[in-house]
């Protein structure tokens, strides 16, 4: 018995099990931050099981490991063929993840290609549940997330997921080790929680300044925040509403997310 991969859901099935291997292994030892559980104790989460070739290298790990998958003929296959993993059919984007999951757990997946990104935007607003995230995705995206300023690709969830975590891009994955073959080169990256507890700034200001800014990335932020600034505002003088987005760091955007606060 074989799942067909469906299009509509960015299913690409890694058919390399030295690859497998080798992404299951790269949330076997993160530093984790001091206030996090005991490594050990932490289950496992993946997301986009398809036909379990990652899923079989989880379980070996000995800890708990569940798996998420929307496909029908998936969730059958995996029923059948790895009748001990724990498989909870659903949308992940659309779970309740302290409902649905209990404490802390590791995120990891061959992530569908299509909602990559909206994953990992829903790993920030679970942050606190997810102290490890690891996976394979389009090498785009991935070097978008691990990018830094300075880079022609650093953007909105670079500094977002940056603010929280640490972000290793780890190897390539080339196209030719699916099933079938995507049409881009994937890469394998790991977030591992680092230990900022609070940004020290209204957190919604501060999303809103990162999406603004890098929506017209070409102008500079004198141009681009110009509706949230006072007409009248001292800060319209600071030297860093003269430079453009790609170039701030996380803490360079928490400072002016503070400057833009006191003003209001």
């Amino acid at each position: 018995m074989k799942v067909r991969a469906k299009k509509a859901l960015g299913q690409h099935f890694l058919t390399d099990l030295d690859i497998a291997k080798r992404i299951a292994e790269t949330i076997e030892t993160p530093q984790l931050p001091v206030s996090a559980k005991q490594w050990g104790e932490i289950p496992i989460v993946e997301v986009g099981p398809g036909m379990g070739v990652l899923s079989q290298f989880l379980m070996q790990t000995g800890r708990e490991v569940k798996a998420v998958e929307l496909d029908t003929e998936s969730v059958e296959f995996l029923h059948k063929v790895f009748p001990a993993l724990e498989v909870i059919e659903g949308d992940f984007l659309k779970m309740d993840l302290k409902e649905i999951f209990k404490g802390d757990f590791a995120l990891i997946g061959n992530y569908p290609y299509n909602i990559s990104s909206q994953i990992f935007f829903k790993v920030l607003d679970s942050r606190e549940q997810i102290p490890v995230v690891a996976g394979m995705l389009q090498k785009e995206v991935a070097q978008r997330i691990c990018s830094k300023p300075g880079s022609k690709v650093y953007g909105i969830l670079s500094v977002l997921l940056q603010a929280w975590y640490d972000c290793e891009y780890l190897f390539d994955v080339a196209p030719g080790v699916f099933n079938p073959p995507p049409k881009v080169t994937s890469g394998v990256i790991r977030l591992t929680r680092n230990s900022r507890e609070v940004l020290g700034c209204d957190e919604k200001l501060f999303k809103n300044i990162i999406k603004t800014s890098f929506g017209q990335r070409r102008k500079t932020l004198k141009n681009s925040l110009a509706s949230l600034i006072p007409v009248n505002s001292s800060l319209w003088q600071s030297p860093i509403l003269a430079r453009r987005p790609e170039t701030l760091s996380v803490e360079e955007f928490i400072t002016l997310t503070k400057d833009i606060e006191s003003q209001s």
